[in-house]
């Protein structure tokens, strides 16, 4: 569908989503009240930001409120993120949800708008745009008087401090009446109370899938904290383990050892994800994930998909030794990385371990036991990537056989494989 109004973000700035319910977000006609009653009762009922931000919009707009544009901005907790943005206006109808990425309130383009002088200074901020002086004052002013627009304010939002501000701006002669003003400003600070929620509920949500992983965080989220709860889940267990680390760890001072490890597990733990395996969990310079059974991986497998990933991921290894970014290429000592990944397929117990107030969730049972042997094999075998029988068997180009071996921990020999 053609988008009657295109919008361009920066390069800080994402489109994550976009709605467009338009008026049908709200009903035809409200009255002020109406709009409070709703943001105190139906609204706690709307589970997504977007949706509840536009429906508010459109509420104010049929309640009469000379409403042109609006934007809520919220900060929040994430290692990649900054915050959130919601941008409406009544040209196209359109509400957009924009990622705000790590470091964008550091740029000079933040640094010179509105919302950084609000957030500096605490106190709301109002743009006469019919006066002489106030394209020139801010940036953003000459976006907003081609649409018409003469009146614009940022307005402080409280709670919980992270660079919260909301903005409304107008395009009627003279602006906002002092009683719209007061209507507005009231209304949006309710709001508010229902953004520190949703963005409350989005920094656990952050945390979980950071620390645990995306199924193992919506897991925790969802209600399964109790040790022992979790699931039998039957998966490719992908263990890997870089070669020398105890050498490169005795070597290297602790804040460059720290951004090897950094770069070597953005190349391993990345090329995991990016293959749709689940990252469990990194055990000094060790990596637990799996890829399991259920999951459709594009019909390829999830045998198929774990050796991709692998090689992938070894290839990536390899280019980083050949090509480091900034800082590794100014470390020396570090080169060459060289790692052994061993998969293996079986049944595990996926779910929280530990002790009664500090656990853990991650995989236990024989099927991870095998794997770390098998991984444990590829610097004698001189092969980076090893297999189990049962991850050879999914495979659509079948291995080459390195014969079978005794594992320590694991009753019977077994049968080894390398990728053609």
């Amino acid at each position: 569908m053609m988008d009657p109004a295109p919008r361009k973000y920066s390069s800080n700035l994402t489109l994550w989503a976009r709605s467009a319910r338009g008026r049908a977000a709200a009903p035809a006609v409200q009255h002020v009240s109406d709009v409070e009653d709703w943001l105190l009762c139906d609204a706690i009922k709307i589970t997504g930001m977007l949706p509840l931000f536009e429906e508010f919009v459109w509420r104010c707009v049929a309640a009469g409120l000379p409403l042109d544009r609006a934007s809520l901005h919220l900060g929040t907790l994430h290692p990649l993120l900054a915050g959130f943005a919601w941008n409406w206006n009544i040209v196209d109808g359109l509400c957009d949800e924009v990622q705000v990425v790590d470091g964008a309130l550091q740029k000079d383009m933040f640094l010179k708008s509105p919302l950084a002088v609000v957030l500096r200074s605490g106190q709301e901020l109002r743009l006469d745009l019919t006066q002489p002086g106030a394209v020139e004052q801010f940036a953003i002013a000459t976006d907003l008087l081609a649409l018409g627009i003469t009146e614009y304010a940022a307005l402080p939002l409280g709670g919980s401090g992270r660079h919260n501000v909301a903005t409304i701006a107008t395009r009627r002669a003279g602006g906002f009446t002092v009683e719209q003003f007061g209507t507005i400003n009231r209304l949006v600070h309710l709001l508010s109370l229902h953004a520190e929620r949703h963005i409350a509920a989005r920094i656990a949500e952050n945390v979980m899938t950071t620390y645990l992983g995306p199924d193992a965080g919506a897991q925790v989220l969802q209600g399964s904290i109790k040790r022992g709860e979790g699931r039998q889940i039957d998966a490719v267990i992908w263990i890997s383990d870089l070669r020398g680390f105890t050498d490169l760890s005795d070597r290297l001072a602790p804040k460059d050892m720290l951004a090897v490890l950094n770069a070597y597990f953005s190349v391993m733990a990345g090329t995991v994800t990016d293959h749709g395996g689940e990252v469990l969990k990194f055990i000094g310079d060790g990596l637990l994930a799996v890829f399991p059974l259920d999951r459709d991986f594009g019909g390829r497998g999830a045998a198929n998909v774990a050796v991709a990933a692998a090689k992938a991921a070894l290839n990536a290894e390899l280019a980083l030794n050949l090509s480091p970014p900034s800082p590794l290429d100014d470390i020396l000592g570090w080169r060459p990385l060289r790692s052994g990944i061993g998969l293996h397929v079986g049944g595990v117990f996926f779910g929280n371990i530990g002790s009664a107030a500090r656990l853990d969730f991650t995989v236990i049972g024989q099927a991870v036991n095998t794997a770390s042997r098998i991984e444990g094999l590829t610097k004698a075998l001189n092969a980076p990537l090893l297999m189990s029988a049962e991850v050879a068997q999914g495979l659509s180009v079948p291995p080459v056989s390195l014969g079978t071996h005794a594992l320590r921990g694991v009753g019977a020999p077994v049968a080894v494989f390398a990728p053609r």
